[in-house]
């Protein structure tokens, strides 16, 4: 279905008052839980059930991979679960979906249980994380998308800053069981009720109720997206990033550890999760009149040059320095394919290409970190799988300036 300007409401979307806004507050406390409890809190459900059940890291892993994947296949239906049964239910159901997969891990105690929970918490991480947050804000922003989803996404780095301290606390008073029931009653009762009282029916903005068109069918606009080179290569490019990225961060402590010892590496960890808390905030006031392929390629590359100074340089500072300036780009990453995916293709095709794009991420980075892990065991240290992850970048950072058709239709 094509965009149809004779029917699209005209909306002040920079106005405190803008309803918008109100959503933005309910997408950031939602991601503050998704990643919380469903990205975040994976580090914690390992070593809990490890200390807990004597089980190996690599079953317990095993399970965390499955959750990445399985949770992949079910992002890609998150855009028309949205359309078709509207952002409020399909917000409520990813609350529940979460809480539910809280209390599931709370009660694992045999191996084949740890996989069913991690099948329900990936039924949650798709209900509440970032193919929800965008599918959701996209139906109340156009021109300030951008600066929305932004916004929202903070909650995604709340959740790693505050949620998981809490989580970890509340575990050495209350016992993990507990403390997972706990988070799951938590989120119910903060979530649930703002989403019913400040999510309601969207505005039109695009004219999808008055156009008379009938639309594509999701899978008419999925196998047209994969043979779009606009798509591909801003789908590619992400994919490179994402995976070198999350298996950065996740193996940076133990990068850091035996450089500048644990407690430093703790500080450039938490310097890089502040850091991306910063730069999504600055880039969220520009970043809807940038040109998006370039501003991708300038984090690309950013992030190439500061993991060349964190390999080759082994001062304390420096190091430091080189986690902040790798955080920088860390949050817009998750941001800048939606707004490229909407300024370059249909508003109606809108939902089912950011899940599309979201889901082949996902099975892309989850498999980050085994893949650096394993390189580490095979070369003996960390120098060849992060010139990997160098190389990725900078690939990418080629690719993504390779454009599509410019407003490429489905027609």
């Amino acid at each position: 279905m094509l965009d149809n300007p004779r029917h699209t409401v005209s909306i002040d979307e920079s106005s405190l008052r803008y309803e918008g806004w109100r959503i933005v507050a309910v997408c950031f406390l939602l991601a503050t839980f998704g990643w919380g409890l469903g990205f975040y809190g994976q580090s914690v459900y390992v070593a809990e059930l490890q200390r807990a059940r004597g089980w190996s890291a690599s079953l317990i892993s095993s399970g965390t991979t499955f959750f990445y994947l399985f949770g992949a296949l079910l992002v890609v239906f998150v855009g028309e679960a949205v359309r078709k049964y509207g952002p409020r239910l399909s917000l409520i159901a990813g609350a529940l979906a979460m809480a539910a997969a809280a209390v599931a891990i709370g009660a694992v105690r045999e191996p084949w249980q740890l996989y069913l929970a991690d099948a329900v918490l990936a039924f949650g991480w798709a209900g509440t994380s970032l193919a929800m947050i965008t599918n959701t804000i996209s139906l109340w922003f156009d021109h300030k998308r951008g600066m929305a989803i932004s916004l929202a996404l903070n909650g995604a780095s709340f959740g790693g800053i505050v949620g998981v301290p809490l989580l970890v606390t509340l575990i050495g008073h209350i016992g993990f069981a507990s403390a997972m029931y706990a988070a799951a009653g938590a989120m119910l009762v903060l979530l649930a009720p703002v989403i019913l009282l400040l999510v309601g029916r969207p505005p039109d903005l695009h004219g999808w109720t008055a156009a008379k068109e009938k639309p594509q069918s999701s899978t008419q606009i999925r196998a047209w997206a994969l043979r779009d080179v606009g798509f591909l290569t801003v789908t590619i490019a992400f994919s490179l990033v994402l995976f070198a990225q999350v298996g950065f961060v996740v193996h940076l402590i133990s990068f850091l550890d035996p450089v500048i010892g644990r407690e430093r590496a703790a500080v450039a960890v938490a310097v890089l999760t502040a850091m991306a808390v910063v730069g999504r905030v600055l880039f969220s006031l520009v970043i809807d009149r940038l040109d998006q392929r370039l501003a991708s390629a300038i984090s690309f590359l950013s992030q190439a040059a500061a993991l060349l100074v964190v390999i080759n340089l082994h001062n304390d500072h420096v190091l430091i320095a080189g986690c902040a300036v790798f955080g920088f780009s860390v949050g817009n990453l998750i941001t800048l394919p939606s707004l490229i995916v909407q300024q370059e293709f249909d508003s109606a095709s809108f939902g089912v290409l950011i899940s599309l794009n979201t889901a082949i991420n996902q099975v892309t980075y989850a498999f980050g970190p085994g893949v650096v892990g394993a390189l580490r065991d095979w070369s003996g240290g960390y120098v060849l799988p992060f010139y990997l992850c160098i190389a990725l970048e900078v690939v990418a950072a080629a690719l993504i300036m390779v454009r599509g058709k410019p407003r490429a239709k489905l027609s």
